[in-house]
C-alpha cells in the first residue's frame, strides 16, 4: 500500500523515540500521552486513564453497522539494562523495550492512520493501548475498569512480534497458543541450630533438597504424556553461616501449562509432596501459589479467519504448537472471542530473542503488521 509506505518513516521515528524513553508497567505516562496526541491528530476520539495509563481510541466507520472489533497493543518496557548501543537505545538505565512493545504501538498507530483516512467499513474499531503486560496484568485491570462494557468488541485481536519466525511471516493457531503462568514460593521452617549438633535441629536445607528432587518428578510422572507442562525451580534461599542450620528455607519457581485440569493436578501434587516433606523431616511447609496469567486460548473461528486474512497480505502459517511463555491478552480472550497472532521478525540482523539485552524490534516488518491490523478490521466490519 502506497499510503503505508508514505507514513512508515514517521512511524519508525515514533517507534524509536518510544524505545529511547521506555516506561515500566502502569508508569507509561509519556508513552500514553504520545499515543493520545497521535490519535487526536487524525480525528480519533481518545479515552484515557483506563487501567491507570491505558487508553482506547474509537473510530466509527462511514457505513452503518453494529459490529465492533478491538485491536490491542501493549505499551510497557522491561526492567532490563539494554546492551544494543543503538542510536535510539534506552535513555533510562535498567529499563528498555526488550519485548518489542514499542513496535506494537507503532504498528497499531499506523493502522489507525490508514483506517481513519478511509473509514469505509460498517461498525466500530477500538484501538486498545494496554499497560503493564509484563507480569502485572494490565489487561485484567482494564477489563475490571469496564473496558468491554464501555467499548464493546465482538472480536479482539493482538499482534506480537516473534523472533523465532522469518521476518514477515504471520502465524497463529486455534486453541491454546501461549501458556498459563503460575509462580510458587514454598517456605520450609525447622528450628535452627548448631551445624555440629544436627540431631537437635530439623534440617530445612535437607528438606528443601529432597523437595526439589520430588518437584522435578511431577511433570514426568503426574502429568499425562499427551499434555504439555513445564515446572522449573528457579530460587532457593536459606542460611547465612557455615556452622548454623537455618530455621527457614524458601524454594520458588514457575509452572507453565495449557489445560486448567493439568494446572490443578500439578498444584495438588505439590501440596501432597509438601505434606510428605513435613512428616519426613519434621519441618513445617507453607505454599504460596499464584496463578497470575491463564493460558492464552484463541477462539477457533477467529484464529481461522486471521490465518485466511493474513494469507492475502503475507506468508501465513498454522503454528504447530503453543509457546510455553505467557501473555495477559489471555484475560481479554476469556471475555471476548479473538486471536493472538505472531508476526515473524527474525533475520540475520535481528537474531536476538525476546527479553534479551541485545534485542531490538525489526522495523522492516512494520508494514506487514499495519496491513494485518487493517485487514482484520476491514474483514470483520465488511
Amino acid at each position: 500500500m502506497k499510503q503505508i509506505a508514505d507514513i512508515l518513516p514517521d512511524l519508525v521515528a515514533l517507534r524509536r523515540d518510544i524505545h529511547a524513553h521506555p516506561e515500566l508497567g502502569f508508569r507509561e505516562h509519556r508513552t500514553a500521552a504520545r499515543i493520545a496526541d497521535e490519535l487526536r491528530k487524525i480525528g480519533i476520539k481518545v479515552h484515557e486513564g483506563i487501567g491507570t495509563t491505558g487508553l482506547v481510541g474509537v473510530l466509527k466507520g462511514k457505513r452503518d453497522g453494529d459490529r465492533s472489533v478491538g485491536l490491542r497493543a501493549d505499551m510497557d518496557a522491561l526492567p532490563i539494562h539494554e546492551a544494543t548501543n543503538l542510536p535510539w537505545a534506552s535513555k533510562t538505565p535498567g529499563t528498555f523495550h526488550g519485548c518489542g512493545h514499542d513496535g506494537h504501538v507503532a504498528m497499531l498507530l499506523g493502522a489507525a492512520r490508514v483506517l481513519a483516512a478511509d473509514p469505509d467499513f460498517a461498525g466500530t474499531v477500538n484501538f486498545i493501548f494496554q499497560p503493564a503486560e509484563e507480569g502485572q496484568g494490565g489487561a485484567r485491570v482494564m477489563i475490571e475498569e469496564g473496558l468491554f462494557d464501555r467499548f464493546p468488541c465482538d472480536r479482539v485481536y493482538a499482534l506480537h512480534n516473534w523472533p523465532g519466525l522469518p521476518a514477515g511471516t504471520i502465524s497463529t493457531r486455534p486453541g491454546p497458543i501461549m501458556g498459563a503462568a503460575d509462580k510458587f514460593r514454598i517456605t520450609l521452617t525447622g528450628k535452627g541450630g548448631h551445624a555440629a549438633i544436627p540431631q537437635d535441629s530439623p534440617d530445612a536445607i535437607l528438606a528443601a533438597a529432597s523437595l526439589i528432587q520430588q518437584l522435578n518428578t511431577i511433570v514426568a510422572r503426574d502429568v499425562p504424556p499427551y499434555a504439555a507442562a513445564v515446572l522449573s525451580v528457579t530460587e532457593i534461599h536459606g542460611g547465612h553461616a557455615h556452622n548454623v542450620i537455618p530455621a527457614e528455607v524458601m524454594v520458588g519457581g514457575t509452572i507453565r501449562t495449557f489445560d486448567p485440569s493439568v494446572q490443578d493436578r500439578i498444584e495438588d501434587r505439590m501440596r501432597a509432596m509438601i505434606k510428605g516433606i513435613e512428616a519426613s523431616f519434621e519441618v513445617e511447609g507453607a505454599l504460596a501459589y499464584d496463578r497470575y496469567y491463564p493460558a492464552t486460548i484463541n477462539d477457533p473461528q477467529a484464529a481461522t479467519d486471521a490465518l485466511e486474512v493474513a494469507a492475502t497480505i503475507a506468508r501465513a502459517e498454522l503454528a504447530p504448537e503453543p509457546a510455553p511463555t505467557s501473555e495477559d491478552f489471555s484475560f481479554m480472550l476469556q471475555q471476548r472471542p479473538g486471536a493472538y497472532i505472531w508476526l515473524g521478525q527474525g533475520t540475520p540482523d535481528h537474531p536476538s530473542p525476546l527479553h534479551n539485552p541485545q534485542y531490538d524490534f525489526n522495523d522492516t516488518v512494520m508494514e506487514t503488521g499495519i496491513r494485518l491490523h487493517v485487514a482484520l478490521a476491514r474483514h470483520w466490519l465488511a
